[in-house]
């Protein structure tokens, strides 16, 4: 597609601006310009001009939320298409927002740039779908009036029809003998299980019951197929209200009925795999749930299976091997069906299954370990052998369960079974509940802190092992001060898995290059001290992530050399050619870059050297205790030194909390030292008064310099 589609943002939150640009920025599929405005007023305005091709609308909107602005902008129907954003999935909201004809409803932390992408040309496609079949309505009800439809009159006194020419052509007949004009010959074509409601919708109309006659049937064409039309007629009556006469018509509507049929089964399937969608499998469910009050015995159960590791396949390959490995799935799991169930894909890598009659969660369990051994089977797709695994949650229904809690707590065991590790099944508990709504207020607590800016940065300092000297200071995310509290170990991962950790890394480099700049100024520190900040896998994958770090440094006035990235070993390794070329893109500006962890991961001489790499930290747990003859610890730690050394890079050792850690490490030759021993993180203010009363004599190694190997 060629074409620049414009589209009009309607988001009152800047970072999910920032991020909706980027994710469109990140897909070369379509071409899109972008227009954004944060105010329900600015955006009611922006759509009544009737600029854009599309348009993507936050629910909440302040104190208003999306879903009144389409209302109030768009009245009886979107005249293009909606998609409606939402910080959470909600049946009830995804159903108000169907009836009200927005094309899509999309959670912001299921969205990458493809997911994106794709889920707008599907509503274009959509909604162009249904604006053609509206045309076409239209025109057909134009073609009606001026074409000559199949014309019937019945004389109801002689008991005669007539039928014309057009009505006979309609239905691939030979114009029949004027004496073979009977009725009967009418509907003995008619369907069987459709004559009785033709003959009764023609006897209500006769007994005055209704104005006009119009029903839809089936009739039987020459060629044996079945054609839907529409019969329309009015009867004539006597000064005594008796009827004596009725005529009409009848339309061939085959195509609508094939089109509106089409456009339900659309609306209750899944574009890709051609399972049934969300709103299929909760009508299913809710029916399952009804008969299950009626008899306590049925029950059903919901299984939520979503795929482990599914985006590495999209990344390894491409989205369209990724969608034939979805049909593939989703053909097999249809396998394995009972009778009564149903396999629907809530979209992406989500599958749901509903096992209506099934209250075991032993039985269950079993079917999801089927599940499990269905999938290990290997996939041929395109030419390469594929292999799925899932993570697969199970709630049994109970009697006052609703359809939405049952689909949540599956939802919920998912999840838990995700958090160990993947490729396994849970079945729900009322203890897994907790854990969520625990980490639900943690998350919520965590981004209000980001968006508050009251995450405080702590700073550790590096420190050379043979001068004393302070060469860097790490920065350290912590909890806001007052609050309940939580460890990094706590808040970080749900930074990186509700994709905070992008604000959240922008907050803490933009803090430390303006603590550190302060302090050079004020002479705290000298000019080549500089500050590291950690950079975690999830930053890596925003392809804007070097020119978001080269604002930093312009907004702070700080040279490039200022700033050390700090990335794990096995990040690093994870994608070594693309995060390569990321940080590569940043170093070459003068950044420095940290390779924390190291020994913990799994790279080879090979890719490091092909890296630019300043210095390795070495993982706290290789550092010798420093008590005893700890032989193994420092043969590892002096193999890395001069491994390092070898390829021209510095060694930090972390965790250096004794004297003779100091001493041993000094004369293993590392560089730098990182620990209790030196300053435990700290505040700003407690950083600058340790600034202040440093003394570069305490921590050198006697008689200077770094012992020759």
């Amino acid at each position: 597609m060629n074409e620049v589609l414009r589209l009009l943002l309607v988001e009152d939150d800047e970072d999910d601006y920032l991020i909706t640009r980027d994710l469109l920025a990140a897909q070369n599929r379509m071409r899109f310009a972008l227009d954004w405005c944060a105010a329900y007023a600015e955006g009611l305005e922006q759509i009544r001009s009737r600029r854009h091709d599309a348009y993507l609308i936050d629910y909440r909107l302040g104190q208003r939320t999306g879903l009144e602005l389409v209302r109030e902008a768009f009245g009886s129907g979107p005249r293009a298409p909606v998609i409606l954003l939402t910080g959470q999935d909600d049946y009830e909201i995804d159903l108000e927002a169907s009836a009200l004809g927005v094309a899509d409803y999309v959670t912001k932390q299921a969205l990458d740039a493809t997911g994106l992408e794709r889920a707008i040309r599907y509503a274009i496609s959509h909604h162009g779908a249904l604006r053609a079949l509206a045309r076409t309505e239209e025109r057909y009800a134009l073609a009606t009036r001026a074409a000559n439809d199949g014309i019937w009159d019945w004389d109801l006194a002689s008991g005669r029809i007539h039928l014309s020419h057009r009505w006979h052509a309609i239905l691939g007949l030979d114009q029949p003998r004027e004496e073979e004009q009977q009725p009967d010959c009418w509907f003995e074509l008619v369907h069987p299980d459709d004559v009785h409601r033709l003959r009764s919708a023609i006897d209500a109309h006769l007994a005055g019951e209704s104005e006009h006659l119009e029903v839809e049937c089936r009739m039987r064409h020459a060629d044996q197929s079945w054609l839907w039309v529409l019969c329309r007629g009015l009867a004539m009556r006597d000064h005594h209200g008796t009827p004596t006469r009725i005529a009409g018509s009848i339309a061939d509507i085959t195509k609508r009925r094939a089109a509106e049929e089409r456009l339900r089964y659309d609306a209750l399937h899944d574009p890709l795999t051609g399972l049934p969608n969300r709103t299929l499998l909760m009508d299913r469910l809710e029916q399952s749930l009804q008969r299950s009050q009626r008899d306590p015995q049925a029950g059903c159960t919901v299984l939520f299976i979503d795929l482990d590791r599914f985006k590495l396949i999209n990344d390894s390959f491409n989205h369209t091997v990724g969608d034939q490995l979805l049909i593939a799935i989703a053909a097999r799991l249809s396998e394995i069906l009972r009778p009564g169930d149903t396999i629907a894909r809530l979209g992406g890598d989500e599958f749901t299954l509903l096992l209506d009659g099934m209250s075991s969660g032993a039985d269950a369990s079993a079917k999801a370990q089927q599940i499990s051994e269905v999938l290990e089977r290997p996939f041929l797709v395109a030419g390469h052998q594929l292999f799925a695994r899932a993570s697969i949650g199970i709630c049994v229904s109970s009697s006052d369960m609703t359809a939405g809690e049952l689909m949540r707590n599956a939802d919920i065991a998912m999840y838990d079974a995700k958090q160990r590790g993947g490729e396994t099944h849970a079945v729900f508990d009322q203890a897994m509940h907790r854990r969520v709504l625990t980490r639900l207020t943690r998350e919520g607590a965590l981004r209000q802190a980001v968006e508050q800016s009251l995450i405080r940065v702590h700073y550790q300092p590096i420190v050379d092992l043979a001068s004393g000297r302070i060469r860097s200071l790490e920065a350290l995310a912590r909890w806001p001060a007052g609050w309940e509290p939580l460890s990094p170990s706590e808040f970080i991962p749900i930074a990186e898995e509700s994709g905070l950790i992008a604000p959240l890394g922008r907050l803490v480099l933009n803090t430390a290059l303006g603590a550190l700049m302060r302090w050079r100024r004020s002479g705290l520190v000298a000019d080549d001290v500089s500050v590291s900040v950690n950079i975690s896998r999830q930053q890596l994958d925003d392809p804007t992530l070097p020119d978001q770090i080269l604002a930093a440094l312009r907004q702070c006035e700080a040279p490039p050399q200022a700033l050390l990235l700090e990335i794990t070993e096995s990040t690093l390794m994870h994608e070594p050619e693309r995060i390569g070329r990321i940080v590569q893109e940043v170093c070459e500006r003068g950044v420095g870059l940290h390779l924390d962890d190291f020994g913990t991961g799994y790279s080879s001489l090979v890719a490091l050297a092909q890296f630019p790499v300043r210095a390795l930290k070495i993982d706290r747990g290789f550092i010798p205790p420093g008590e005893g003859h700890d032989t193994t610890n420092a043969a590892i730690v002096r193999s890395t030194i001069a491994l390092a050394h070898s390829l021209g890079l510095e060694v930090v050792a972390e965790g250096v909390e004794t004297e003779l850690q100091q001493r041993q490490l000094t004369e293993l030759g590392c560089d730098s030292g990182q620990g209790y021993l030196f300053a435990r993180p700290l505040s700003p203010e407690q950083t600058e008064e340790l600034l202040a009363g440093w003394d570069v004599s305490a921590y050198g190694a006697t008689g200077g310099g770094r012992p020759q190997a």
